[in-house]
């Protein structure tokens, strides 16, 4: 079983960044597809992006070429990068971890972000 713990979010004007983290810890994140999801208020959760165990990538069409999502896994962590962010951004964001063999599926407690003027 894994824990996952985000941090990093917080208010932002549009056009700026911010580098969501997360962290985890009670299993080794190399046999985990990783990935961010986000959930605006009365909206479903989406997919944001995922990263396999091999480090290829996948981006929901409205982030590609703004957010980059990366993992360290000698950390134990998995990164979100996100650039040029717009007010439809905010949302809380959710780190996902699925386990490759088994397909157990873990979420972090989410991290919320707003992006205002």
């Amino acid at each position: 079983q894994v824990q996952l713990v985000e941090s990093g979010g917080g208010l932002v004007q549009p056009g700026g960044s911010l580098r969501l983290s997360c962290a985890a810890s009670g299993s080794m994140l190399r046999m985990y597809v990783m990935g961010w999801y986000r959930q605006a208020p009365g909206k479903q959760r989406e997919l944001v992006a995922t990263i396999s165990t091999g480090g290829n990538t996948n981006y929901a069409n409205s982030v590609k070429g703004r957010f980059t999502i990366s993992r360290d896994n000698a950390k134990n962590t998995v990164n979100l990068q996100m650039n040029s962010l717009q007010p439809e951004d905010t949302a809380v964001y959710y780190c996902n971890a699925e386990k490759i063999i088994s397909k157990a599926v873990y979420w972090g407690q989410g991290t919320q972000v707003t992006v205002s003027s």
